[in-house]
């Protein structure tokens, strides 16, 4: 997946620079662009129930998708511009998030007595 997600991230360096517009592609810009793209994204979910965003027809999921892809290309955009490896960054944040918010012990989980 690395391979794929760094062939990724040089073809939208490539479509920036064919365009010119890494001039505008400063990190806040590019925040302030994921910001409204993850709006977006959020505005197909607005008015629905929890049932019904679960439950989205195929042309929904397909707008729905194609905003996903909007936040991703930004985020992955900003963290170039930054230099973070995003899958260094996730992997750091699960083991802060498994510190923080370790697995409650249940009774399934003990031997049998």
């Amino acid at each position: 997946m690395a391979t794929d997600l760094q062939r990724l991230i040089q073809e939208l360096r490539n479509f920036a620079a064919a365009r010119n517009w890494e001039q505008f592609h400063s990190p806040k810009n590019l925040a302030s662009a994921l910001s409204v793209e993850a709006a977006e994204l959020l505005e197909h979910f607005q008015w629905l129930t929890e049932a019904q965003s679960r439950s989205l027809s195929q042309e929904k999921r397909a707008e729905v998708g194609a905003e996903m892809a909007d936040v991703f290309l930004y985020l992955l955009q900003l963290a170039d511009k930054l230099g973070i490896d995003l899958i260094d960054a996730a992997r750091s944040k699960m083991l802060v998030n498994a510190q923080k918010y370790p697995v409650a012990p249940t009774a399934a989980a003990d031997p049998p007595a």
